[in-house]
């Protein structure tokens, strides 16, 4: 409608009134075209980061192509350096220092690596009814009943006793074999199916099939166990004691793959949260002289609450920081308060089918770009960093300066539940920090959803915010 034809009350709604719109309305055919093929690479990169310590050794390799050096703490870094520092193979941290001193702030992206799964107990073996199975302990807020009868593939590393490390992956390639956890047949399910849905499957009976061929000898004991430790031994030079110095989880064993008929979405395993570790990593890659330091943390634990050393509960991203502002002679203390971070986490998408749990003019929607959270926690904000408004202001104004497309939403309904990411342990530095990241359909399942225009935004948003002037 032209302007001319509006109504007076129609003119005053466009000056005065507020409506998020789809950005498939509102960015080019070229654009959309940058984010169709922007996913491309993420697919690839998804299939190859199942687990954080497969996706630390991705990011490592590419940073050593694109010229990062190991960070040294004793090292006094100029303005172009380029660093990273890697935390047990399960976490890492990259940085470009930039042409403005330490003392006016860093810019922080931080996201995390890890994603709920099903790990194995560290004596996993058993036999019973003539089939070897594996006992498991789930990792991260899972729903048990998704995560049964699907095709699951086995990741980690063993330690042995000598303490050579054996990696392990099995169930990625074409000819490799699955593993699968077993459900009941409807026929007999009469009992389970009194169950509630969160206790439809419980944690113990999340027991994985391994094999059901004896060992042909008859005076030996538990003969498939037996079987499946020959099969170890002669392919991995390993003993069932090794298991207890292990790390070996099972993930989803299907690639990643366009969702829809227009292809405008990707479904895949480990959305959450590496859809803002791979955004976050793209934005960084492509600002190696910045104005002002930036600094990229992939973080692990955070399904589990962010604790240990590998997790942002832990000193290792402050120390970094530290050590950088002792080589410009600069308190690390200031250089926090005067930091700025993007806290890159997803948030719950809104699903037409359970809009129950929603307060529709607070929640994000596929399609409408990368989402703002100002606060996440649970119920009475419990749990999270409350970003300030003067900070959502500026990001506010600096996406929109930017082109970038995006969002505001809360988890959920105020009592419906909730939940939270890494912001809280950065602000608690001295920091100001929002959360920003992509919206997810069936987050933490087996099979996650997003919107290729919204992983677009996102990337464009911390691109904006780590090119500051």
């Amino acid at each position: 409608m032209a302007k001319k034809d509006k109504t007076p009350g129609e003119l005053l709604q466009d000056k005065l009134a507020f409506k998020p719109e789809n950005s498939g309305n509102l960015m080019s055919d070229e654009e959309i075209a940058g984010a169709i093929a922007f996913c491309e690479d993420y697919k690839t990169f998804l299939d190859a980061s199942k687990t954080e310590r497969a996706c630390s050794d991705w990011v490592i390799t590419l940073l050593k192509k694109k010229g990062y050096k190991p960070f040294n703490p004793d090292k006094t870094y100029k303005p172009g350096d380029k660093v990273y520092l890697a935390n047990r193979g399960k976490a890492v941290i990259l940085a470009a220092i930039g042409k403005r001193p330490l003392a006016d702030g860093v810019k922080i992206l931080a996201s995390h690596i890890d994603s709920p799964r099903v790990d194995l107990k560290q004596r996993p073996l058993y036999e019973e009814a003539q089939l070897a199975m594996f006992k498991t302990h789930y990792y991260g807020g899972i729903r048990k009943h998704q995560w049964v009868a699907t095709p699951l593939a086995l990741h980690g590393v063993i330690i042995k006793k000598d303490g050579k490390p054996v990696n392990v992956v099995i169930g990625e390639d074409a000819g490799d074999p699955v593993f699968v956890i077993n459900d009941l047949l409807p026929h007999l399910a009469k009992d389970q199916d009194k169950r509630t849905l969160s206790e439809g499957i419980k944690g113990e009976e999340l027991n994985v099939l391994v094999g059901s061929l004896p060992f042909k000898d008859d005076k030996a004991s538990e003969k498939v166990k037996l079987n499946i430790l020959r099969l170890l031994s002669e392919k991995y030079a390993i003993v069932e004691e090794d298991f207890l110095s292990a790390e070996l989880c099972l993930v989803p064993a299907q690639k990643a793959k366009d969702v829809g008929l227009d292809r405008s979405m990707v479904g895949g395993y480990g959305h959450d949260d590496r859809v803002c570790a791979y955004t976050s990593l793209i934005a960084s890659l492509e600002t190696p002289t910045p104005d002002y330091t930036w600094v990229n943390v992939l973080a692990d634990k955070e399904e589990t609450g962010s604790e240990g050393n590998t997790g942002l509960a832990s000193r290792f991203l402050e120390n970094f920081i530290l050590d950088l502002a002792g080589g410009q002679k600069t308190e690390g203390r200031r250089v926090f308060e005067a930091s700025e971070c993007l806290s890159a986490d997803v948030n719950g998408a809104f699903d037409p089918t359970f809009p129950e749990v929603n307060d529709k003019k607070n929640c994000a929607y596929i399609g409408y770009g990368a989402v703002m959270s100002k606060y996440t926690g649970a119920r009475g904000k419990a749990g999270t960093n409350d970003a300030s408004a003067e900070f959502v202001g500026k990001i506010r104004r600096l996406f929109d300066q930017s082109g970038v497309h995006w969002q505001t939403a809360e988890l959920g309904k105020v009592d419906m539940g909730g939940g939270g990411t890494v912001a809280k342990f950065i602000s608690n530095l001295g920091a100001d920090v929002v959360d920003i990241g992509v919206p997810v359909l069936s987050m933490h399942a087996p099979f996650e959803v997003v919107g290729k225009l919204d992983v677009y935004n996102t990337y464009k948003g911390f691109l904006a915010f780590i090119s500051q002037k």
